[in-house]
């Protein structure tokens, strides 16, 4: 199993494939990287040499990536949070914030739904 940037990358994948399994690489960036490090991205991933996978860590170290990635994708999350703007807000209280309806909907950022009883009427 081939190691870059810290992640075990699947052996019997594709390059361009296997290279996604990285956070902070999709489909366009792998392209990008093994055509920078000249490597054929329909090669499997177990025929790569030792100086193809040199190479192409050199390319995948000048990306953010994982751990930095995560972090800084946080910080500004925080950030939002801490000035107080509207998409700070909605991240606070954990509702959608790019506009979406949420009478019917947006289950996946408000969580499973909590029933609300009805209100009992004293009786006389």
């Amino acid at each position: 199993m081939a190691r870059i940037a810290g992640i075990d990358i699947p052996r019997n994948k594709r390059g361009v494939i296997a290279l996604t399994y990285i956070f902070g690489i999709g489909r366009s960036r792998a392209k990008e990287i093994l055509v920078d490090a000249k490597v054929d991205e329909n090669i499997k991933v177990q025929d790569w040499s030792d100086d193809q996978i040199a190479s192409i860590r050199e390319q995948v170290g000048t990306y953010t990536i994982e751990g930095e990635l995560r972090s800084e994708t946080q910080m500004n999350i925080k950030r939002l949070m801490d000035i107080g703007c509207y998409r700070g807000i909605r991240h606070r209280s954990g509702l959608p914030l790019r506009g979406q309806r949420t009478k019917n909907n947006s289950r996946t950022r408000k969580g499973k739904r909590k029933t609300v009883a009805n209100k009992k009427v004293a009786s006389r």
